[in-house]
């Protein structure tokens, strides 16, 4: 992987992408050929800047502040703001949830909920106050001005649904004067005390990229799968793969919207199998991964160099079929990480204004480490949740 983070750095200036339509259905000429979509200078962008792509790249490699044994405490080059202003004896934690709907937000969910558990039990945390929005951004956007509405969350947590229809509502909160920690996904304001999140989307994108670069020969086939449009992290995600995809030999297929619907992934793959081959799966997020090994499976291909995520599911099943894979991560334990800062926030402590976590891909050396310390876990579980040491451990996360 150092080899590939070396040309990225090298060939930053002058990158080339391969852009390609994102359809339900792929075109009957998507895999390459003369209709390949041209390769053409990524230029900043509504979802790229160089800049950021650049920094996120070189915090891979800068070791974090804090203790590595509470990895949600630890932060990446931390510009520390003082809370001072925000110092009370308030105990009513508000928080605005885009959804539960997928295994990753499930598992951060309940390893949030055990967080509470034990600061309820310490006294620092009174009432915890919960709206989900489904996925549904004016439903997210009523449920914050409610919060806003009945002045009495003493801090408001928002995980956004999409990020640029939801920034307006994150600075209505701001503006209420109530201190707002917002995770997970990000807004385009920096009025929120902290915005915490691990090192971000295009260090995913690019971790699961390189690795592709690095295990495939020249002119290797890589099919794209990205779950939606609109939220920045994925979009990063996708920006980061598009840059080092195209300053290398491998040919992009097409990127696939799949809604992680398993069967449209299944489908999906199956459907570019029949037209030819495909080397390589990239995706910008784990869920469904097993869906397109299963692809190849029923197709009786060899097995793709596969970018999947730390979902159980998914590294049970890259251990049994010995393929060439990586599980990028976007760090679960950053659940717990908001429930403390507010606790922080109200003794007036300083926290970082950007609060970056680590953010490390497990490889094959230490994969195996990681399905025994969860070995008991079901497969929709994800292997950095943090929360071994949370009281609830491991009943809480096995009966979901």
């Amino acid at each position: 992987m150092r080899r590939s983070r070396a040309l990225v750095a090298s060939v930053a200036a002058a990158a080339l992408v391969l852009t390609a339509c994102a359809t339900d259905t792929p075109d009957e000429t998507a895999p390459g050929g003369d209709d390949a979509a041209p390769q053409e200078e990524t230029q900043d962008g509504e979802w790229f800047t160089r800049a950021d792509y650049e920094r996120e790249l070189a915090q891979r490699d800068i070791e974090p502040e804090g203790s590595a044994d509470e990895p949600w405490l630890q932060a990446i080059e931390p510009e520390m703001v003082d809370t001072k202003e925000y110092a009370q004896d308030g105990k009513t934690l508000c928080f605005s949830n885009a959804s539960v709907s997928n295994p990753w937000r499930v598992t951060g969910w309940i390893t949030m909920q055990q967080q509470v558990e034990v600061l309820k039990a310490s006294g620092d945390i009174g009432d915890f106050r919960v709206s989900d929005a489904g996925d549904d951004d004016n439903k997210q956007i009523s449920d914050i001005q409610a919060f806003v509405d009945a002045g009495d969350c003493n801090a408001i947590i928002i995980s956004p649904s999409t990020t640029a229809t939801l920034t307006p509502a994150v600075e209505a909160a701001c503006a209420s004067g109530v201190p707002v920690i917002v995770f997970d996904r990000g807004v385009n304001t920096d009025c929120m005390v902290t915005f915490i999140h691990p090192i971000g989307g295009y260090a995913y994108g690019a971790d699961a990229a390189e690795f592709l670069v690095d295990n495939l020969e020249p002119g290797s086939k890589v099919l794209a799968l990205r779950i939606l449009p609109g939220v920045d992290v994925l979009e990063h995600r996708w920006a980061a793969a598009q840059e080092i995809f195209g300053a290398s030999e491998v040919e992009l297929l097409g990127d696939e919207f799949t809604g992680g619907d398993g069967a449209k992934i299944k489908d999906l793959v199956t459907q570019y199998l029949q037209r030819g081959d495909v080397d390589g799966i990239w995706m910008d997020a784990g869920d469904g991964a097993v869906a397109a090994v299963e692809a190849f499976e029923d197709s009786g291909k060899d097995y793709p160099v596969m970018a999947g995520e730390d979902e159980l599911s998914f590294m049970r099943k890259w251990k049994d079929t010995g393929m060439t894979a990586i599980a990028p991560v976007y760090s679960n334990f950053q659940w717990r990480t908001p429930i403390l800062a507010a606790v922080q926030i109200w003794k007036g402590e300083q926290v970082p204004s950007e609060w970056v976590l680590p953010q490390e891909p497990i490889t094959e050396s230490d994969r195996d480490e990681f399905l025994e310390r969860n070995a008991d876990m079901p497969s929709l579980h994800y292997a950095k949740f943090g929360g071994e040491d949370l009281p609830g451990f491991p009943e809480a996360w096995k009966d979901r």
